[in-house]
């Protein structure tokens, strides 16, 4: 290891995770753990995580009527979110069938 103790880092760890962490550099410096994630399957790996993250989300442009972007403003903040969130968040329960128009 490189000397660089990840326990000093966050300070969000607890009393367990901190002992958890100390045990692994301890057992990797007594060369007891082995990398074995070869330069292939890393690169599979990475390949995935980017095709997950680019399947996540895909950014859209649309004109609304201004009171109507007004009225999502006002929405959002008594949610305490954006409005870009409330807008995903209405098109997520649209496309899932739990929005639907009133009869």
């Amino acid at each position: 290891m490189s000397g660089h103790k990840i326990v000093e880092g966050p300070p969000f760890f607890d009393d367990e995770e901190r002992e958890f962490i100390e045990e692994v550099e301890a057992r990797a410096e007594a060369g007891l753990l082995v990398n074995v994630l070869t330069p292939e399957r890393k690169a599979e790996f990475e390949e995935m995580a980017r095709n997950t993250l680019e399947a996540m989300n895909h950014e859209v442009s649309i004109d609304l009527p201004g009171a109507d972007f007004c009225k999502l403003g006002d929405q959002a903040r008594e949610l305490g979110t954006t409005q870009e969130a409330l807008i995903a968040s209405i098109v997520h329960q649209y496309v899932e069938g739990r929005l639907v128009e009133k009869e």
